[in-house]
């Protein structure tokens, strides 16, 4: 089946940015997460909690700017098109995806051999990504409720409380790392089962030639090669 074209309007610069800024931060905060749970090496437990601590407000600061520019900053709401509409229009329903769910779901547990025709975001993946901006916040409170200089807040140790204490919200902390674990690799399996041109133009800004699609008349209009052939 051909595939939609990838222009770099799906996913604007400043997304790009807190991408690889994600990116950066999950990664760091896996491993130190890792290191003071169980410390592989000597010499870096310092270090680990002192960079688990940043990066978890990176993250944490990171997840709240991206929210805010989905309602500032414009992408396109379906591969295949330049144009463009406030960002949080692509997260929720939209026409081009509607009652799409079991067709979707089908085609990634490889019961069906093609997608449908569907919005940017297939349904799995919003729902996927509506739920990690509110895992994020929710790590970042059981981690200040787990670190000494804001544990005794009450807003955190009211958490703490309610949780059965500190030993219990250590292994909530721990056990959503191994969530943030698997949704990383989930992304990854959903946005490359196709191919890798989605991440080239989500990492690198790499444009891939396609189908065009044109998003008000929800159909297919022709085919752009990027320059390199024959023009549809």
């Amino acid at each position: 089946m051909a595939h939609l074209a990838h222009y770099r309007e799906a996913h604007p610069m400043p997304f790009v940015i807190t991408h690889w800024i994600n990116l950066v931060a999950m990664v760091l905060l896996i491993f130190t997460g890792f290191y003071i749970h169980y410390p592989f090496f000597w010499g870096f437990e310092s270090m680990a909690r002192g960079l688990h601590v940043f990066f978890g407000f990176v993250l944490f600061i990171n997840c709240i700017c991206r929210l805010i520019m989905a309602f500032i900053v414009k992408s396109s709401p379906t591969g295949g098109t330049r144009k463009q509409v406030t960002d949080y229009k692509t997260w929720l329903p939209q026409k081009d995806n509607l009652h799409q769910g079991p067709q979707w779901i089908k085609y990634y547990l490889f019961f069906k051999k093609d997608h449908p025709l569907s919005a940017k975001l297939g349904v799995p993946q919003k729902i996927s990504y509506l739920f990690i901006p509110v895992l994020i916040i929710l790590m970042f409170y059981t981690g200040l409720a787990l670190w000494v200089p804001t544990s005794e807040i009450p807003f955190f140790a009211a958490g703490t409380s309610l949780v059965g204490g500190i030993m219990s919200m250590r292994i909530i902390h721990y056990f959503m790392m191994f969530v943030f674990i698997c949704f990383m690799f989930i992304h990854i399996y959903l946005a490359n089962v196709e191919g890798i041109a989605p991440t080239l133009l989500m990492f690198f800004h790499k444009e891939h030639g396609g189908l065009v699609y044109d998003p008000d008349i929800h159909n297919i209009i022709g085919e752009d090669d990027m320059g390199h052939g024959k023009q549809h």
